[in-house]
This record gives structure tokens, C-alpha cells and sequence, in this order.
């Protein structure tokens, strides 16, 4: 094989959009490309007494070292969105690519590592979101608006009995608070939509999950005379992060209402096998056409007149996170099904 000329290897290794890195099973660093001045600011000599952990925020660190500590898992070549400590005490987002790889020499192994700053796309990425989630918020005002109206005039009555003095005053005072926490719980949810997307997985429960989303989506499904049928029946637990599997249920079942041109229901099923849970949305509205199905979570692709085809997108980009899909189908009669299928847990 022809060998390169090392002023090549050095052009290569200073202009590389990649950083390349060995490391052992202790953390400790074997190679690391030239690049790593360029992209995080150290001397190769400098990183001679760091671990790979003490780079990474702790979140990553335990992302990662329990994904290769499950020996069911493939290790190769599997790819992490991670924060990276540069030399100025900065953390910069990567997308880091390990494999793990067998050392013949000792009967052991080491890792090995090509990771690419996307600080910028993800900077674009997390803006789009924030736009597509301030747009869900504006459009859902209408309907909680009116939502909350009848409990504040049922608030106001009884706030005017009281002041004339009735006597079933016990009766009304719990009245009043379910009332009020009705109102609590659909502007709570309201809120938690414009907040940051957060990155923050652990066990959560699918079926509280969908309550509370449902308690936010009910308003703008009565207001188009939709109705929104689940029932909770199990706890089901998955690994995930609360707000973006929120933010995907929120986008489907929000598609879904949009979708129903008449009076319609929304089914939502909760399923799980020993390996996979699934969360289907089903419609009963006009359907999706077999020949776009494939388009949808195209960026910027919507069927919708004042759609910005951004939802599909993010949620499609959440679930490859959490290792998961979307499936769509066309329904045999009517409507569509959508699925999101998450891993679950291992025991």
C-alpha cells in the first residue's frame, strides 16, 4: 500500500472536522489526533494525565459506561450525542462514534473514538424546536381559554352564594378547589410546553405520561368536537427523558385532532412485549395517502395550510435518541395509526 507522506497525515490530522482517539479499559488515552488543538483547545501532552470521564459531564459519563457495561448491547461503532469539556472549561456539543474494540496482545480491549463538534447544528436544532413549541402553545390558547372560562364562572357563582350568606358552604368550597385544579393542571402543562426541551433520562411511566397531555389536548379536541378515548389499565415504565417523549405525544395526538375534519375519536393504546413498548395513535380522520406516508418528518413537508413540518421532525430526532421509532399505517376503513415504539428497560 502506498504510505502517505507525513506532511499529508499532518494536514489531514490539522483540518479534520473529526477528532480521532484511543483509549484503554482505565479511561487512559493511547492516541489522540492532532485535531484535538483545534477542536478542544488541549496539547496532545496534556491529556496524558486526564481520563475520558473527567472530560465528559456526569450525565455522559453514566450514559455511556452503562451502555457498555450490558453485554447484550452491540458495541460497535454506536453513536452518543455528547458534551465535551473543551480547555477553557466550556462544554461543546459532539456526536461521538465508539467501538469496542479486542487488544490481542494483553486479551483485553480498548475503544475507539471519532467525535465531530455539532455545537452549531445543535444550536439550530434546539432553535427550531423552540419555535415549533411556541407555535403548539399559541395555537392551543384558544381552547384553554375557553376551557378555563367555565371554571371561573362556576367560580364566580359560588363566590357570590358565599357572600350572601348560604349555608352549604363545605359543599361549594370543594367544589371551588376541583375547580381550581383543573385550571392548575392545563395551564402547569401549557407551561411545561415552552419550557426547554431538557436531557435529563430516567424510569418514567408511560400512562401518566399521557395524562397529562391528554389533560392539555382536550381543550382544542372538544373545541373541533373530537374525543380523545384511553384507558389507564398498567404502569408501564420506560428509560427516557419526561419532556421530549411528552413533547412527541403532544405533537401526534396534536396532528391527529388537526387531521379530523368532523366530529371524530382519538384512541390511544398502550402495549408492551418483554422487550418493546408501543404507543399507538389512532384516527378515525381522512387518512394519509400511501404516496406521501414516506415524506412525513421531511423538514419543512406538511399537509397542513399553516403547518411547518417541523413536529415529525423533532419527534422523529427524540425517538432516535431513545433508541425508538415512529411507524405510520394507514387504517383498513378510515384514519390513520401512528406508533411510537420505545425499548424498555432491561430488568
Amino acid at each position: 500500500m502506498y504510505e502517505l507522506p507525513p506532511y499529508i497525515i499532518n494536514w489531514i490530522e490539522n483540518n479534520s472536522n473529526e477528532l480521532i482517539s484511543i483509549w484503554d479499559k482505565s479511561g487512559k488515552v493511547k492516541f489522540i489526533s492532532k485535531s484535538v488543538i483545534r477542536i478542544l483547545g488541549y496539547t496532545i501532552e496534556e491529556l496524558d494525565e486526564i481520563s475520558w470521564y473527567d472530560l465528559l459531564s456526569p450525565e455522559d459519563v453514566s450514559q455511556i459506561m452503562s451502555y457498555y457495561a450490558d453485554t447484550e448491547k452491540d458495541h460497535n461503532n454506536h453513536k452518543f450525542n455528547i458534551n465535551i469539556r473543551n480547555k477553557h472549561g466550556k462544554y461543546i456539543w459532539t456526536e461521538c462514534a465508539i467501538s469496542m474494540v479486542g487488544d490481542e496482545e494483553d486479551d483485553g480491549y480498548f475503544y475507539v473514538s471519532m467525535l465531530k463538534d455539532i455545537s452549531d447544528k445543535k444550536e439550530t436544532e434546539e432553535m427550531m424546536i423552540r419555535s415549533e413549541k411556541m407555535s403548539v402553545a399559541g395555537q392551543l390558547a384558544a381552547g384553554i381559554a375557553h376551557e378555563i372560562r367555565n371554571p371561573l364562572t362556576s367560580l364566580k357563582g359560588f363566590m357570590q352564594l358565599l357572600q350572601a350568606g348560604v349555608n352549604r358552604k363545605e359543599e361549594y368550597y370543594k367544589i371551588m378547589i376541583d375547580e381550581i385544579e383543573k385550571m392548575e393542571t392545563i395551564t402547569s402543562e401549557l407551561l411545561f410546553i415552552s419550557k426547554p426541551l431538557t436531557n435529563n433520562k430516567k424510569e418514567e411511566i408511560v400512562e401518566v405520561m399521557v395524562h397529562e397531555i391528554v389533560a392539555l389536548l382536550l381543550p382544542q379536541a372538544r373545541l373541533k368536537n373530537v374525543d380523545i378515548k384511553w384507558k389507564r389499565q398498567d404502569n408501564h415504565c420506560v428509560y427516557c427523558d419526561r419532556s421530549q417523549i411528552k413533547q412527541v405525544l403532544i405533537n401526534i395526538v396534536k396532528n391527529a385532532i388537526e387531521a379530523m375534519d368532523e366530529k371524530g375519536t382519538i384512541q390511544i393504546l398502550i402495549s408492551a412485549t418483554d422487550v418493546k413498548l408501543e404507543i399507538a395513535i389512532i384516527d378515525d380522520g381522512p387518512g394519509i395517502p400511501e404516496e406521501i406516508i414516506h415524506k412525513l418528518g421531511e423538514p419543512f413537508f406538511t399537509t397542513k395550510k399553516s403547518g411547518t413540518g417541523l413536529g415529525l421532525m423533532i419527534t422523529n430526532q427524540i425517538l432516535e435518541k431513545h433508541d425508538g421509532k415512529l411507524e405510520i399505517e394507514q387504517n383498513t376503513n378510515r384514519g390513520s395509526t401512528f406508533k411510537i415504539i420505545l425499548p424498555l428497560p432491561n430488568e
